[in-house]
């Protein structure tokens, strides 16, 4: 999955689309989607408040394709404003756009509906264009399901577009929130490097080590670990081992120098020196700060 599917995922599942489309169905009665715009699944399809007769019609292969076509031409339609489009048998669906920035991602869908009250005419029409495409309903169930057909006026047609249209500026903001918290969340890698460091700054860790736990290459960790922190590998190992020893150095029964090599600093003057340069002061002036002072050092 690309990542513009990826954020149409996140935005079908946020509570946001779901108490719209929960409102929007039980109001309307008609079936709403969020689409991409390419798929090769008919989006109404499935989903609550499916017309009966476009149900049926999606079961069968060559009508299915039929549809599949109309629904090309629709997002092609929506790509930059509302559009409608009214299939063979005489339905009508509405999408309009979604948006991340200037781009479109995906498809607020709508309709399964007519515009004009379903007539014994218009019924052989459709059975004439489904004879087309060898797919026969001259039967009892399809003509039940096609003149059960909600019927909307096109002033109300015109009504639920614009409240689309509202609702999918809403989430084309949605969508730039969540493009943005996504781009600033920290990549699996580096999460994973981070606790592997944590769990092992006492041990004498290389970079080397670090990247092959993560499963990267050294070139390639070093690079996306600066990016991704602002900070270098050593920088990072160190102020990892400092925060350690300001731990330790609450234990006012240890010595510095065993503080030192504890958190695998291999002198004392470079433990003193990272220190400093770290938190702004030296250990023992740290210590010093602390509610029952400095014992040894």
């Amino acid at each position: 999955m690309n990542a513009n599917g990826q954020l149409l995922e996140n935005l079908t599942r946020s509570e946001m689309f779901q108490n719209y489309e929960r409102a929007y169905t039980e109001t309307t009665g008609m079936p709403v989607t969020m689409r991409p715009v390419e798929t090769w699944q008919l989006p109404l399809h499935g989903k609550r408040r499916e017309n009966p007769f476009c149900a049926m019609m999606a079961e069968k292969s060559r009508s299915c394709a039929a549809c599949l076509q109309m629904q090309e031409k629709l997002a092609q339609g929506a790509t930059n404003g509302p559009c409608a489009m009214t299939c063979a048998y005489g339905l009508c669906e509405m999408a309009v756009p979604v948006k991340l920035g200037a781009q479109t991602i995906g498809f607020l869908q709508t309709g399964q509906v007519m515009r004009k009250k379903p007539t014994g005419a218009s019924f052989h029409r459709a059975v004439a264009k489904a004879e087309e495409l060898g797919v026969d309903i001259d039967n009892a169930k399809a003509r039940e399901a096609y003149f059960a057909t909600p019927v909307i006026p096109q002033k109300k047609l015109d009504s639920v577009t614009g409240l689309l249209s509202i609702f999918a500026d809403h989430l084309s903001m949605k969508s730039n929130q969540l493009a943005v918290q996504t781009a600033n969340a920290e990549p699996p890698v580096i999460t994973k490097a981070k606790q592997f460091i944590r769990e092992n700054h006492t041990e004498d860790l290389s970079l080397g080590q670090v990247a092959a736990a993560v499963h990267t290459s050294i070139f390639y960790f070093c690079k996306l670990f600066r990016k991704v922190t602002g900070t270098t590998f050593t920088e990072f190992l160190s102020r990892t081992r400092i925060e350690k020893a300001k731990n330790l150095l609450l234990n006012p029964n240890l010595r510095i120098s065993e503080i030192a090599y504890e958190v695998r600093f291999q002198s004392l003057t470079h433990f003193n020196r990272v220190f400093k340069k770290i938190t702004g002061e030296s250990p023992t002036e740290y210590r010093g700060h602390l509610p029952d002072g400095c014992c040894r050092s």
